[in-house]
C-alpha cells in the first residue's frame, strides 16, 4: 500500500524517544510468540522493524536464532545496548539487507502497520525459505475491561487507536498488512489468534507508555501534555488504579501466513 506523508512522519517518530520505548513498552506473551513461530521449517527468525528489542527479547527466550531489523539508529542503538550478543542490522521492510531465503521466519512487533507491504511483501518473500513463516504480533488493550475502555475514551485514538483494540484489530491486520494471498509475494491465507497478556504498571508508567504512541508523539507538545494529563488524572480516579501496582490487561494479537 502507498505511504501517505502522515504516514510517514508517524513511522519515525519514535527514535526521539527511544529510551522510553524500551523502557515502558511491554513485552509480548510468550504463548504468542510461540504460535507465531510454529510453522518455521527451521530455528532462523528475522525480527524485522524491531525497534527497541522488545519481542526480540522475547524470541531469545524461545530459544530461536535472531537477528533483528530496524531503520531507526536511535531505536537501533538502543536494542545493540540491550541486547548486545543479537546481529542487528540497519535495514527496512522494504529493503532487507539479508540473502535470499536465509531465515525461516519474518516476524514483527508492534510495526507491520508501519510497512508499505506493496515493496515489503516481495522482500519479505525473498528472504523467506520456502515454506517460512510471516508473523505480526500486535500488543492490545483490553478493552473489555471497563477501566481500560474508560481510558481509551480519555485517552483518544492517538494514544489508544482502533488497532489497539482486540475488535478493530481483527477486522483491519488481515485486511491491510499481508500481503495478498496467492499473489506475487506467494503466501497463504492469514490466520488470527489472540494470546493474554498484560503489564505490571503505576499510574505514573502508564502514562509514560501512552507517551511513546505515534499519535501523541506527532502532536504539539502543549496538546500533548494536556491529552496525557487527562490520563493521569483518571487513573488517578479510579480505584483499581490510583494506588501503587497494578495489572494492565492486555491481549498479544497474532497475524500470520506461510509463503508458498
Amino acid at each position: 500500500m502507498a505511504q501517505t506523508d502522515q504516514h510517514r512522519v508517524h513511522r519515525s517518530s519514535f527514535g526521539a524517544v527511544a529510551g522510553a520505548y524500551a523502557e515502558h513498552r511491554p513485552d509480548y506473551a510468550q504463548a504468542a510468540v510461540r504460535w507465531a513461530l510454529e510453522a518455521a521449517p527451521g530455528p532462523r527468525v528475522l525480527d524485522l522493524g524491531a525497534g527497541t528489542g522488545k519481542l526480540t527479547g522475547c524470541l531469545l527466550a524461545a530459544g530461536v536464532e535472531v537477528v533483528a531489523v530496524e531503520p531507526d539508529p536511535a531505536m537501533l542503538g538502543a536494542l545493540r545496548r540491550e541486547l548486545p550478543e543479537v546481529r542487528a542490522l540497519a535495514g527496512s521492510a522494504e529493503a532487507i539487507p539479508l540473502p535470499d531465503g536465509s531465515v525461516d521466519a519474518v516476524v514483527s512487533g508492534n510495526a507491520m502497520h508501519w510497512f508499505d507491504m506493496d515493496a515489503a511483501g516481495p522482500e519479505i518473500a525473498r528472504v523467506l525459505a520456502p515454506g517460512g513463516g510471516l508473523a505480526g504480533l500486535w500488543n492490545l488493550f483490553d478493552d473489555g475491561v471497563e477501566w481500560v475502555a474508560g481510558l481509551a475514551r480519555v485517552g483518544g485514538p492517538e494514544a489508544i487507536g482502533p488497532r489497539d483494540v482486540p475488535a478493530s484489530w481483527r477486522t483491519a491486520t488481515a485486511a491491510l498488512h499481508l500481503p495478498p494471498a496467492g499473489g506475487p509475494a506467494r503466501f497463504g491465507a492469514a490466520e488470527q489468534a489472540e494470546f493474554p497478556h498484560g503489564q505490571r504498571r503505576t499510574a505514573e508508567s502508564l502514562v509514560a507508555t501512552l507517551g511513546t504512541r505515534a499519535g501523541l508523539l506527532v502532536m504539539p507538545a502543549d496538546e500533548r501534555e494536556a491529552r496525557l494529563a487527562r490520563a493521569r488524572a483518571y487513573l488517578a480516579g479510579r480505584a483499581e488504579t490510583a494506588d501503587g501496582e497494578f495489572d494492565l490487561p492486555m491481549l498479544t494479537g497474532v497475524l500470520r501466513a506461510r509463503r508458498l
